[in-house]
């Protein structure tokens, strides 16, 4: 016997057969699989009213009506304002009730709606019965049965006391920009509904917090096709020469063990000025963030120079022997990015194919998250690197679900050198400190710009 299985239109229809043919509930059970009380149930909650023949006169629920020769000159029978000249007969009148006053009257009564089968289904009189009665409709009862499902399903299914309590929760760190993801990953425990339900609630505005506080949940656009390859004529372009994405792909395949990072910049204003070099580790989805005086060769070069110096050349030829990137300007040199000034070898790189950015999916991942911070067309002429590092930190310490729920940092502290993320200037952030609003940097450079106060005014 099935168990926590309910009924289909199709069992439905099979019970109103069987009802047509008198079976048993038992027998109905058996053949369904279920317990007979489940098909007992099922047919009273779930009938269909249907009411009595509508005949013209009043006395309609009376035994008798059918054979009733009754009428206004019958004295001894009837009791009627009207009896001493009406002859016309009771049962047809429609002036007055005489069920109220007809001394014969026997009230029609039917069990079948009270008992064994509950409905009228099997009755050979139910097309000409004058009594309030009930069927099994198996099309009725499959509506009842999916509007029960919608409204059991439906509001909120919280206290008002745990409804505050899980507001004071969530919304705090939704308005700091944290994605739900990052929320869940680290209040699993507290929240006591599923993700697809809070976004629910958020629809509903039950929360402090709305739906456009959350970062792609008003802006986010339909999924393109998965882009191919353009075949343009700058493919043949000398420093593509053996780096192309399928150079890269056999690569890769001839060195399974060998880690890669994806590395590519993120532009401020239109106008020339200061960019970010971003460098991500595939494995840990660690991101290092290098803020550059423009977005040239030269500066990417010495925005790599510096980072080897840094770590010294045997750190970086182990945690950087690959490096994929995009096809812009700034990385058109490849042969000083592959070897020191002292033409010292310490990584191979390789360029996606234009405009097939989901070949380094982490990396523009990443630089949504950058984008939360620094919107796009902001110039970034006030930033320092302390300021970007700080957005690093924060952007590292969010929870991903790609990542089974674990931060960048956890996995980094597993699988880098504990000294590239202290030299990159970055530091652990608690899990509900983490922000990912512009505020973040804001906040940073007002702090650092602030005057001392004189007079009790604020210059500057």
């Amino acid at each position: 016997m099935s168990k926590q299985k309910h009924l289909t239109i199709s069992d439905r229809f099979y019970i109103e057969q069987e009802l047509l043919q008198k079976t048993s509930f038992k027998t109905i059970a058996l053949t369904l699989h279920k317990d007979p009380t489940t098909i007992s149930k099922e047919i009273q909650n779930k009938r269909k009213p249907v009411a009595g023949k509508n005949y013209s006169g009043k006395c309609l629920s009376c035994k008798y009506w059918l054979d009733c020769t009754v009428h206004g000159g019958d004295y001894e029978t009837i009791l009627c304002e009207r009896s001493d000249f009406c002859s016309k007969s009771c049962r047809r009148c429609w002036r007055f009730n005489p069920a109220n006053f007809c001394k014969g009257y026997v009230s029609l009564k039917c069990d079948c709606i009270n008992k064994y089968p509950y409905v009228c289904n099997s009755c050979p009189s139910e097309s000409e019965c004058r009594l309030n009665h009930y069927i099994y409709d198996a099309r009725y009862a499959q509506k009842q049965y999916e509007l029960l499902l919608s409204q059991s399903r439906a509001g909120i299914n919280l206290t008002p006391e745990e409804l505050q309590e899980l507001n004071d929760l969530i919304s705090p760190l939704i308005l700091k920009g944290q994605p739900l993801s990052h929320i869940f990953a680290v209040h699993s425990d507290e929240i006591p509904v599923c993700r697809r339900t809070l976004y629910n609630y958020l629809d509903q505005r039950v929360f402090q917090a709305r739906n456009i506080d959350l970062p792609r949940r008003v802006r986010y656009k339909k999924r393109k096709k998965k882009s191919e390859p353009r075949k343009n004529k700058s493919l043949q372009q000398e420093y593509r020469n053996k780096r192309t994405y399928i150079d890269f792909e056999r690569f890769m395949d001839a060195h399974p063990d060998l880690d890669v990072v994806e590395m590519d910049t993120v532009k401020g204003s239109r106008d020339k000025g200061k960019c970010l070099l971003t460098l991500l580790f595939r494995s840990c989805n660690f991101m290092i963030v290098i803020l550059m005086p423009d977005c040239t060769q030269k500066s990417v070069i010495k925005a790599i120079n510096d980072l080897t110096e840094a770590l010294g050349i045997r750190t970086f030829k182990k945690y950087f022997p690959v490096i994929l990137t995009d096809n812009g300007s700034e990385f058109k040199n490849p042969w000083d990015i592959e070897k020191t000034e002292s033409g010292t070898h310490r990584t191979y790189v390789f360029y996606c194919d234009p405009y097939v950015s989901n070949q380094k999916a982490r990396l523009e991942k990443n630089h949504e998250y950058i984008r939360y911070v620094i919107p796009k067309g902001r110039s970034m002429y006030r930033y320092t690197q302390d300021d970007i590092n700080l957005m690093t930190s924060h952007i590292n310490s969010t929870a991903r679900d790609s990542l089974n729920g674990a931060t960048p940092f956890d996995l980094a502290s597993l699988l880098l050198a504990a000294k590239i993320p202290a030299l990159a200037g970055q530091v652990r952030i608690p899990a509900d400190d983490v922000c990912l609003k512009p505020s973040l940097i804001e906040d940073n450079i007002s702090k650092r710009n602030r005057l001392p106060v004189k007079g009790g005014d604020i210059n500057g």
